[in-house]
């Protein structure tokens, strides 16, 4: 209540503005020393009375410096030497008001407390590190709630950020918050290609730059079957840091085109995220909307008639693939038994990947056979280039061997051209 008759004089029209903004300012500093309850509830009383006097209170952001930063949150501060007015008194409440929402678990209401802040108004110019933080922050706290739909229009904002912003920091955050979404969006070569990227980051510890490559190697192994696939595997196979990874196995039987069998997924099934273990009734994966349960069947089949889930589909064609290059032909019947799915099953997903490009062969449906094609050997030539390049690779890594530094700092720049 003493709370409530002091804030008055602040929403009063009557009081000069240069008196609200001081007394503004002083009730934002002393507010976070109160409970996270209370504090929450005179945020909330302070917003809804504020309304009407929101513009006059944001004030021109000049001096912004970010302090300290982790992968989940970073944290800011003002300048206030510069300019006695320098915290925006809105955006600051929002801000800690958020930060309560999320010790709390409440995702949603955290991210559209921030979406409240006049970020794009022109009435405030904020500086580019704030708003694109503020952007990042709520993309991932969207994600956080399992809404992927609301966190991609977010990192989109920030992608036209991100390039203005010279915070080394901060460029690591989009990048991750972007892997994320195109995670999320069952983008799976693409987060891959950009988890890859970050895992040769060195200024992101080495820890999570090993935990961005389990991610890349996740994300292609549930990516679709195809040659964007098979070269990921190819740079993720030659990587001696994915012999550490426990999903490595997986990866050595998919590079080298190997049979897969359902018995085998059960340790990486229980490895993937919540999103990654959507299952829908056709056996085609739906666009996210929240966490599906999810569980791989005890017994050997990869996929059931009730339907299958993303890593169901991507074993399926990535068998097909291998099949194709073991027989000139085969029936729907005996491909539906190799690849332990229903004939008609078989066929459908044989027909959409030639069709797709990604299989090369054509189907007689009157006799019910597929007919793989292969392709014509390398000529001469082609075959020398790929052992020229071999023979640079193998010289890359006694580089790396010999000067770990200078080549990690090589393909850093490289990685960012």
């Amino acid at each position: 209540m003493m709370s409530y008759c002091f804030f008055s004089p602040v929403v009063n029209e009557n009081v000069s503005l240069v008196i609200s903004r001081q007394l503004l300012t002083d009730f934002c500093t002393h507010l976070p020393n109160l409970p996270d309850a209370t504090a929450k509830a005179v945020y909330h009383f302070t917003l809804e009375k504020i309304q009407p006097r929101v513009i006059s209170f944001e004030e021109q952001v000049n001096a912004f410096t970010l302090i300290s930063s982790t992968a989940s949150i970073s944290v800011f501060c003002f300048n206030s030497a510069t300019n006695p007015f320098i915290c925006p008194q809105v955006a600051s409440i929002r801000q800690h008001l958020a930060t309560i929402y999320e010790k709390e678990g409440d995702w949603r209401n955290a991210a559209q407390v921030l979406v409240g802040i006049p970020l794009e108004t022109g009435q405030k110019q904020y500086n580019v590190d704030y708003k694109l933080d503020t952007y990042l922050k709520i993309a991932r706290l969207y994600l956080e709630d399992d809404d992927p739909v609301q966190a991609e229009a977010y990192i989109n904002r920030a992608s036209l950020l991100q390039n203005e912003s010279s915070n080394e920091q901060l460029q690591i955050h989009y990048k991750v918050c972007y892997a994320r979404v195109l995670d999320f969006r069952r983008k799976f070569i693409e987060a891959a290609q950009r988890y890859n990227e970050l895992s040769y980051k060195t200024i992101v510890h080495e820890s999570e730059r090993l935990e961005a490559l389990k991610h890349a190697l996740n994300c292609t192994i549930l990516a679709s079957a195809g040659q964007q696939r098979s070269r990921m595997l190819a740079t993720l196979f030659k990587d001696e840091r994915c012999q550490q990874l426990a999903t490595y196995g997986i990866l050595e039987k998919m590079y080298l085109d190997r049979i897969i069998r359902g018995n085998q997924l059960q340790e990486f099934a229980a490895m993937l995220m919540p999103h990654q273990k959507a299952t829908t009734a056709d056996g085609e994966p739906e666009e996210p909307t929240g966490n599906s349960g999810w569980s791989l069947p005890e017994t050997v089949p990869v996929c059931s008639l009730a339907g299958s889930s993303i890593l169901d589909r991507a074993v399926i064609e990535h068998n097909l693939l291998s099949a194709s290059k073991l027989y000139n032909n085969i029936t729907f019947e005996e491909l539906g038994a190799l690849l332990e799915i229903p004939p008609a099953k078989a066929e459908k997903i044989a027909s959409q990947m030639i069709t797709e490009g990604r299989m090369n062969g054509f189907i007689d449906q009157i006799d019910g056979i597929v007919h793989f094609e292969t392709r014509e050997p390398l000529p001469t030539w082609d075959k020398q280039i790929q052992s020229l390049c071999f023979q640079v690779n193998n010289l890359l890594e006694k580089i790396r061997q010999a000067a770990p530094d200078w080549a990690a700092q090589a393909m850093e720049t490289q990685m960012t051209q």
